[in-house]
């Protein structure tokens, strides 16, 4: 009896070791092949989004399927090589106009601390003298061009993707080997493009009006890179709970920068606070409504991980992520707990009653 005991905590053990080293060697290729991984994750998402445009495009305009999937490439081509220029564009402005007020802003520090008393005073701009603002936003030009490249990618991935589209039912049912098994498996697969994809376009839709809420909020007290904080804000948005917070901060900072006055920079970060918690606390909620159901420290966890392995674009891709692995461990029995923990309230949504995953079966 005793041996049997240790040999069962030999393999329990054997399996941990085993667990450990496969989630490693899985960390390892994560972070080695980011670039390719997130290139391919966003154009997941293009093709799940362009679907369902390709679909109600052709029933409800009576447009040949071919005809509106050529259109939907052109178009996501198009658009991404648009983003990925304007990104380009006034990531160059903010850092030329940045380091233009560098000095003004640093001469009107002392200001804007003098009511922190003498030491906090002086420990702040030590502080921020040590910090190498010019060269942070240098590397942060370099690597915005990255997306250019990134971009091309992504356009290259989707138009496979397109071509092998009519295949995919197939693979499926001969890799599941069994029809109601591989039925299961596109149901599971419908689910997810359906809460992503509603998540998606209702985020990008108040993102937008977040975003232009901001860029007036800048042309109405003068000052100049409304159009790039506009832009900064939209992009920042789809990150949950500290996206806002960070816009915000950057807007506040910027207006500073930009004036060099403490009374413009109050009125832009109340305005902009105030924007950010109207529309996150009243719109995003109502319009969303029911759509994830997650729960708010997995999205936090969610966020700190992917943001550690693949950097600020894991954070955006956190959400969605977290949807389909919830979605697919609620149908799995063994990994059912893992669902329960991810829901809000301990009720793992499995997308069964998703009304349009009846057309991704069929």
């Amino acid at each position: 009896m005793e041996h049997s005991n240790e040999t069962v905590l030999r393999e329990r053990l054997q399996t941990g070791f085993l667990g450990l080293i496969a989630f490693s060697l899985l960390l390892f290729m994560l972070v080695q092949a980011r670039f390719i991984l997130i290139s391919l994750a966003i154009a997941i998402i293009l093709f799940s989004l362009t679907s369902d445009a390709i679909h109600a495009i052709s029933t409800r305009l009576k447009v040949a399927k071919w005809l509106a999937t050529t259109l939907a490439l052109i178009g996501i081509a198009l658009g991404l090589l648009w983003i990925s220029t304007t990104i380009l564009a006034q990531v160059n402005e903010i850092v030329f106009l940045a380091i233009t007020y560098a000095e003004q802003a640093q001469a009107a520090l002392p200001a804007l601390t003098e009511r922190l008393g003498p030491e906090a005073q002086e420990r702040i701009i030590t502080a921020l003298s040590n910090f190498n603002i010019t060269g942070w936003i240098r590397s942060l030009a370099s690597q915005a061009s990255g997306i250019l490249s990134g971009s091309v990618l992504v356009i290259l991935f989707v138009g496979f993707m397109f071509a092998e589209q009519v295949w995919f039912p197939i693979k499926i049912e001969r890799l599941a080997e069994d029809r109601e098994k591989a039925l299961q498996i596109r149901r599971i697969i419908a689910s997810i493009m359906h809460r992503v994809n509603r998540y998606l376009v209702v985020k990008t839709g108040v993102s937008a009006v977040t975003a232009g809420i901001v860029w007036l909020i800048f042309r109405t007290m003068g000052l100049e890179l409304a159009t790039a904080v506009a832009i900064l804000t939209f992009i920042l948005n789809f990150i949950p709970s500290v996206g806002s917070i960070v816009a915000t901060v950057i807007a506040a900072i910027l207006a500073f920068v930009l004036t060099g006055d403490t009374t413009p920079t109050m009125i832009v970060a109340f305005l902009c606070t105030a924007t950010q918690f109207v529309i996150g606390n009243v719109l995003d909620p109502m319009l969303l409504g029911q759509t994830l159901r997650l729960s708010s420290f997995g999205i936090i966890l969610s966020l700190a991980f992917w943001g550690a392995v693949w950097g600020v674009p894991g954070m955006f891709l956190a959400v969605p992520i977290m949807v389909a692995l919830m979605i697919i461990c609620a149908h799995i029995p063994w990994l059912r707990a893992v669902a329960v923990m991810l829901s809000r309230e301990g009720l793992p949504d499995d997308g069964s009653g998703d009304a349009d995953e009846d057309r991704l079966v069929a």
